[in-house]
């Protein structure tokens, strides 16, 4: 049986950020991932936002890690020549009982180290948004677009280059205590046993299974999953928009978004439709509503400017009865198993917060 010093479950962005730090940290690290190609999960199925950090509760994981995140994503991007785009966003008020949320999103987008933010009237949104029909905005300057492909390319390179190891075709089996750390089981063609002492769960929507069949882990740390689908539809004419368009969140989400690919393509969504099962197909039929939502700010769209793009699941969690609102990373000393990280619930923001993330997991390995 090889021996490893690291092993990381799952080669999202996530994932790659995770080894590339323990990689530049001086230890051996192997990246397992049950797909063929790297980013095939959700990772490849998001609205590619780079997040300043203004919707999370205080004091939390996801208000910490975005903002440290959104900074050095940033700053790596332009370091390794990733394409990104800091366009800025405008969370709009479509109603004038709306304009009071978004003066205590401003409250707590500043309580989370957000400086830049501004409140603009209708007149002043206008002037930055013609094609907009609403009562205010929040102006988030600091809100960009990124090719998370060509992150996680750039990511991998840096992880590899500093010894780090990806095996692709290798799904997670099973893992149990080994000396010194743990033994871990893949499946696949090429079938491996391999001893660690530090495992990282990062699968995603998979990482509660992940979590269940590792020997010794307690059932009752191991989260519920609670998926939120969200789909999106592509724009069939170019959007009069310059920034990202936002509406005040929903239950589950954000609220359906106009955002923008680095080639000026809009695109809408993702709504909120609780699922039990992975499905990515886009429903035709929740075009109608996204409709209604998108022209509370753009009235001037059409029937037939919405065409299905894509979908992608959220990997909510559950906790104390209840979907949790924020990331959990779990060490030894929520579930009592040395040597085993749970990355759980690691959605938006988590792509901004990836580089974050990773140096949270580095700060608490053994």
């Amino acid at each position: 049986m090889d021996q490893v010093e690291c092993i990381v479950v799952g080669a999202g962005v996530v994932g790659l950020a995770v080894a590339r730090a323990l990689a530049l940290s001086g230890r051996e690290v192997v990246v397992l991932e049950a797909a063929e190609a790297i980013g095939t999960g959700i990772s490849s199925r998001n609205s590619e936002v780079i997040h300043a950090g203004i919707y999370y509760e205080p004091g939390s994981l996801k208000a910490e890690l975005c903002v440290k995140g959104r900074d050095a994503l940033y700053a790596f991007c332009a370091s390794h020549g990733v394409g990104h785009a800091r366009l800025g966003k405008l969370i709009v008020a479509a109603s004038a009982e709306e304009v009071g949320y978004l003066e205590r999103l401003a409250e707590r987008g500043a309580a989370n180290g957000v400086d830049d933010l501004r409140l603009l009237d209708a007149g002043e949104a206008r002037r930055l948004e013609p094609a907009l029909g609403v009562h205010a905005a929040l102006l988030s300057p600091s809100t960009g677009i990124v090719d998370t492909h060509g992150l996680m390319l750039a990511i991998q390179g840096d992880m590899e280059a500093a010894g780090g190891m990806l095996a692709l075709q290798a799904p997670f089996e099973a893992a149990e205590p080994g000396t010194g750390g743990l033994v871990v089981r893949t499946g696949g063609a090429s079938p491996m046993m391999l001893g660690c002492r530090l495992l990282v769960n990062s699968a995603g929507l998979d990482a509660p299974g992940v979590a269940s069949r590792i020997s010794g882990m307690p059932e009752a740390r191991v989260p519920a999953q609670a998926m939120a689908k969200g789909n999106y539809f592509t724009c069939g004419r170019k959007v009069p928009f310059r920034h990202l368009i936002y509406p005040v969140p929903e239950p589950g989400g954000l609220g359906t978004h106009l955002t923008l690919d680095l080639g000026g393509q809009g695109r809408f969504g993702p709504d909120v439709e609780w699922v039990s099962e992975r499905d990515y197909r886009v429903d035709p039929t929740r075009k109608a509503g996204m409709l209604g939502s998108i022209r509370r700010y753009w009235p001037q769209v059409r029937d037939e400017d919405l065409e299905p793009g894509y979908a992608g699941i959220r990997p909510k969690i559950e906790v104390s009865g209840g979907a949790s609102a924020d990331f959990l990373i779990q060490g030894p000393a929520m579930h009592g198993l040395p040597g085993l990280l749970n990355l759980f619930g690691i959605e938006s923001p988590g792509l901004t917060s990836a580089l974050a993330i990773a140096g949270r997991v580095v700060e608490m390995a053994p």
